[in-house]
């Protein structure tokens, strides 16, 4: 048999208008982790999706040869018939179900006519035991925090005795903790005989983890290499086919202002779970200047800002002080925050942050129409003017402003809820995981932005995940943990040790 578990030919994929992938060529060897790399839109998830039968034959050009025999995938059953399996970023459960019926959803054990549920339970703890997951499978999965949730996909996969496993960005959304335990359990999948394919943003985790890795660009295939030692810089120069000298380009001129904006003694309270999320949160940000927000998953940087911002979410505020301008200021929604000049993009830009079945026009100008309202109607010939104004500046790279922005990349996604933003050109800019999901040459494409944004007097609050991140791009930094704030540093003091040891602190 041979090394190769997997060989795709020659793979051309076309959607109107664009040639997604043009004569890739990727092999994978028997048992081995292989790392998937390149920037949003280099095609990655495309060629997953034609060798997983989502793309299914006859809708691209080229072969895929698995276990030394041509394939003609014509859905998702048959590749899993073959032992493949897909994990999504975005994870394909029902959240009202247990996690047993969850594991087995789809290929139910029967006997006869009826499901054997005491079989499936016990099949169930067995592919639970694997991922190492050591809860009831009675759980629903809506009670699980999303690394558990995760790891009940791969059980999911495991189930249907899967021979290669593909990871669709698996840590995106995952903390440090859980992110680590995904690798190490891919480590001890691969000691086990499955052979793992992962697309990662995460170069960090890629170098660590992969035993060859791939890169794209443009659709085509740049090259493979074997893992010896590889740097992170080498794989950007292959992905961006320039290099990047630092990821986190510097300002060249520093102009701190007064103050912009102040928090006083936020205290807030969750009345779905009746507890306090926030206690006596003070911070400030000045005009020109960005401040990052730091801390663990659960920490409470999201509800500060979403508190902030309207309290869309309806938490309960039992004390404290916004002040913009020196004025106190208390929103009853976002449009007052808007109206004020505070703007907040999300976290989750395909749930909350984009209309994705709208195109980048609709997208760029819903929060700010009243400006291209002339008479009783709006102007939409500005309202080209202005999408298409946006998509030059900030490089939102698409056929046209007609295209429909669930469609775009990741990091196009990103930049088009960063224009709806800055039309509406607020003072301060809260970016919540402003670079999650997304590649090293758009993250810096939004990192050269928000330098940019700054210099020109707005202010930026960056709340990341990404610890790197937050100390490359932050002018100071506030740590948070448990839903206070433990420290304040200025990006001459911080470190990631201190800084983990005041996220830790409670």
């Amino acid at each position: 048999m041979s090394d190769y578990i997997l060989e795709m030919r020659n793979i051309t994929k076309e959607f109107p208008g664009v040639k997604a992938l043009n004569n890739v060529n990727f092999k994978v060897k028997r048992g081995e982790i292989h790392c998937l790399v390149g920037e949003n839109g280099a095609g990655k998830s495309t060629l997953m999706k034609v060798l997983s039968g989502v793309y299914k034959y006859g809708t691209y050009t080229g072969d895929i040869v698995y276990n030394g025999e041509v394939q003609q995938f014509r859905g998702i059953a048959d590749s899993e018939d073959k032992g493949i399996a897909i994990i999504y970023q975005e994870l394909a459960l029902v959240p009202e179900l247990s996690i047993y019926e969850n594991i087995f959803f789809g290929h139910e054990i029967m006997s006869g006519k009826v499901i054997d549920w005491n079989q499936t339970i016990v099949k169930a703890k067995e592919v639970l035991e694997k991922v190492r997951l050591h809860v009831d499978p009675s759980t629903k999965v809506k009670s699980l925090g999303v690394g558990n949730q995760q790891l009940v996909e791969i059980a999911k996969a495991l189930s249907k005795n899967v021979k290669l496993l593909i990871f669709d960005e698996p840590t995106a959304a995952l903390n440090e903790d859980d992110s680590q335990n995904l690798l190490e359990l891919m480590k001890e999948l691969k000691s086990q005989g499955v052979t793992c394919i992962m697309i990662s943003h995460k170069l960090r985790e890629v170098t660590a983890i992969a035993d060859t890795i791939t890169v794209l660009r443009d659709g085509q295939t740049i090259g493979s290499k074997e893992n010896h030692g590889i740097t992170e810089a080498e794989i950007i120069k292959d992905m961006v086919g320039r290099e990047i000298d630092n990821i986190y380009p510097k300002r060249e001129k520093k102009k701190i202002g007064d103050v912009c904006l102040e928090i006083k003694n936020w205290t807030v309270d969750d009345p779905k779970s009746g507890r306090e999320i926030l206690h006596n949160v003070s911070i400030n940000v000045r005009k020109g200047e960005i401040v990052g927000l730091q801390g663990l998953m659960g920490a409470g940087r999201t509800e500060l800002a979403m508190s902030i911002f309207g309290n869309p979410t309806g938490y309960r505020i039992k004390k404290g002080e916004v002040l913009v301008n020196g004025k106190s200021q208390r929103f009853k929604s976002p449009r007052e925050a808007i109206n004020a000049g505070v703007a907040y993009v999300t976290e989750d830009r395909k749930g909350n942050g984009l209309v994705l079945i709208q195109d980048i026009r609709y997208n760029t100008t819903i929060a700010n129409l009243k400006k291209l309202v002339k008479g009783l109607a709006i102007d939409e010939n500005e309202e080209i003017n202005v999408a298409n104004g946006y998509k030059k500046s900030i490089n939102i790279k698409a056929p046209s402003i007609e295209q429909k922005v669930g469609n775009l990349s990741g990091g196009n996604q990103q930049k088009v809820q960063l224009a709806k933003w800055l039309f509406v050109e607020p003072q301060v800019l809260i970016l919540d995981e402003p670079t999650r999901g997304i590649d090293v040459g758009a993250k810096y494409e939004i990192y050269s932005l928000m330098n940019k944004l700054v210099e020109q007097g707005m202010s930026i609050i960056m709340i990341s995940s990404e610890l790197p991140e937050v100390l490359g791009m932050s002018d100071r930094l506030y740590v948070m943990s448990e839903g206070t704030i433990t420290g304040e540093l200025s990006s001459d003091e911080a470190d990631e040790q201190t800084v983990m040891a005041m996220a830790i602190k409670s």
